[in-house]
């Protein structure tokens, strides 16, 4: 299980992700329109750079639904591949099976 500081700091960066989007996409669609402007461009990505770190996308990980642990996770499921394992043997996931050879 991992540590719920790490799990709440987690829960941060997602709420100001979600608060800054709308101000990130529209200042990169305004660098992308201003190419030609160097000057414009450059106060464009000191604005960018103004925000807040932890609300840029990239900085969010994917953690496991049940453990929390943020390596080795599936996108299909939300769960690290351990648990995945585990539910597979426990038969709790339809249509996924364990190979065996």
């Amino acid at each position: 299980m991992a540590k719920k500081s790490l799990i709440q700091r987690e829960q941060k960066r997602k709420k100001l992700e979600e608060k800054y989007r709308l101000i990130r996409q529209s200042l990169k669609k305004k660098r992308k329109g201003s190419s030609l402007n160097p000057k414009k461009n450059k106060e464009i990505q000191r604005k960018l750079q103004s925000l807040p770190r932890n609300s840029a996308p990239i900085r969010h990980h994917r953690r496991c639904l049940f453990t929390g642990r943020p390596k080795a996770n599936y996108r299909d499921f939300g769960l690290s591949g351990h648990i995945l394992r585990e539910m597979i043997h426990a038969c709790l996931l339809p249509g996924a099976t364990k190979s065996s050879w």
